[in-house]
C-alpha cells in the first residue's frame, strides 16, 4: 500500500482500514447515467473522502473563467476517492468520482492510477456504469445489461436479473477501466442501462436508477430514490412536450446541439426542482462561504438540476476577494 502512497499524483488524506472493499468508479458519459448514479450513491451513503487523483497532465483547459473582468487561472477537473463502511455486508466500498473524462490519449494512464489506489486496498472487484442507446421510447423502463471481465462471472448475471451484453463497445473511461482491470486480473462488471437513441445528450435519471437498483441488490443497500424519481419525472414531462418533433420520420437519430439547449432551457425554466434539492443548494452555498474547497460540491449540485446559469452570479461571487454568500 505504501508504495502507492509515494506516488505524487495521488494525494492521500486518510489511511482507512477496509473490509474486502469493492470499487465503483464513474465519469460523465451519454445520458450522464454513470456519473449521476454514483453522485446519487455518494449523496445517500455520505462516504468519507480519503484521496485525490491529480488532474495535472491528464486534462487540458478548454475554457476561460473570468472574475472581476480578468481571466483567472484555468480550473482542472477533480477526481476523488471516498470510502464507505458496509456494516451489513461482506464488502466495504471505495467510490471514485471524476468531473470529466481525461484527454483520449491519457485515458489509459488515468485508469492505471485509479486502479493503483484500488490495489493499494486489495480491491478484488471493480464496478462501472454506462448507457446503452436503443430504439426505445423515453417513457419506457430502462432495462439493464451487463458485461464482465471473466467468463466465469457470466453465471452471476442470472442472479442479478440482467442480460449479458454479447458484443459491442463501451466508450470512455467507464468502459476502459474494465479493460485495464482485466489486464491486472481484477474482476470487473459494467451495468448498462438502456436510453432512447434520440436523447443521448439529455440526462437520464431513470436509467441511473436502473443500474443503481442492481448494484444495491449486490451490496444489500437500501437507498431513498425519491429525489431521483422526481428528477426523472420532470425530465420525462419536458421531453414529452418536445419529442414528437424529434421522432418524425422513419429513423431515429441523436438530438442536435441546438435542440439539446432548447430542452435544457425548458427544463431550467420549469424550475420545478424538489424542495429538498433547493434546501440542499442553500446549505451548500452557506457551507462554501465558510469553506471554498467545497465549491465543486455545489457546482455539481447546480449542474445536476441544470440551474447553474440561474445561480451563476451568486456562485462566482464566492470566489471574489472577501466573497461571501449574501443571498
Amino acid at each position: 500500500m505504501y508504495k502507492y502512497m509515494k506516488n505524487k499524483m495521488i494525494k492521500f488524506f486518510k489511511k482507512p482500514r477496509l473490509k474486502s472493499p469493492y470499487l465503483v468508479a464513474a465519469w460523465p458519459g451519454m445520458g450522464n447515467v454513470a456519473a449521476r448514479a454514483v453522485e446519487f450513491l455518494w449523496e445517500q451513503l455520505k462516504p468519507i473522502e480519503f484521496a485525490e487523483l491529480s488532474a495535472e497532465g491528464f486534462f487540458y483547459p478548454h475554457e476561460a473563467w473570468i472574475f472581476n473582468s480578468q481571466v483567472e487561472f484555468p480550473r482542472l477537473p477533480t477526481g476523488k476517492f471516498y470510502f464507505w463502511k458496509n456494516v451489513k455486508g461482506k464488502h466495504d466500498l471505495i467510490i471514485f468520482l471524476c468531473e470529466a473524462q481525461p484527454s483520449l490519449e491519457k485515458g489509459y494512464n488515468y485508469a492505471q492510477m485509479v486502479l493503483d489506489v484500488a490495489e493499494a486496498f486489495n480491491v478484488k472487484r471493480v464496478f462501472t456504469f454506462a448507457s446503452m442507446p436503443t430504439p426505445i421510447d423515453h417513457t419506457q423502463e430502462s432495462r439493464v445489461w451487463a458485461t464482465v471481465t471473466e467468463k466465469k462471472m457470466i453465471k452471476e448475471l442470472d442472479k442479478m436479473h440482467v442480460q449479458p451484453m454479447r458484443s459491442g463497445q463501451i466508450s470512455g473511461l467507464n468502459g476502459l477501466l474494465l479493460s485495464v482491470a482485466k489486464e491486472r486480473r481484477i474482476e470487473g462488471l459494467c451495468f448498462l442501462a438502456e436510453i432512447p437513441l434520440y436523447s443521448i445528450q439529455i440526462e437520464n435519471p431513470k436509467a441511473s436508477k436502473s443500474v443503481l437498483a442492481v448494484f444495491c441488490r449486490i451490496f444489500n443497500i437500501k437507498l431513498d430514490f425519491n429525489s431521483l424519481d422526481e428528477r426523472a419525472k420532470i425530465i420525462e414531462d419536458e421531453i414529452e412536450r418536445l419529442v414528437d418533433y424529434f421522432k418524425t420520420g422513419t429513423s431515429l437519430g441523436p438530438i442536435s446541439e441546438d435542440e439539446v439547449e432548447k430542452i435544457k432551457q425548458t427544463l431550467a425554466a420549469a424550475s420545478k426542482i424538489p424542495e429538498s434539492a433547493k434546501s440542499k443548494i442553500e446549505e451548500l452555498f452557506h457551507a462554501v462561504s465558510k469553506d471554498i474547497t467545497r465549491a465543486n460540491e455545489l457546482k455539481i449540485e447546480l449542474d445536476k438540476w441544470h440551474i447553474y446559469k440561474e445561480y451563476e452570479d451568486r456562485f462566482l461571487d464566492l470566489f471574489r476577494p472577501g466573497g461571501k454568500d449574501h443571498n
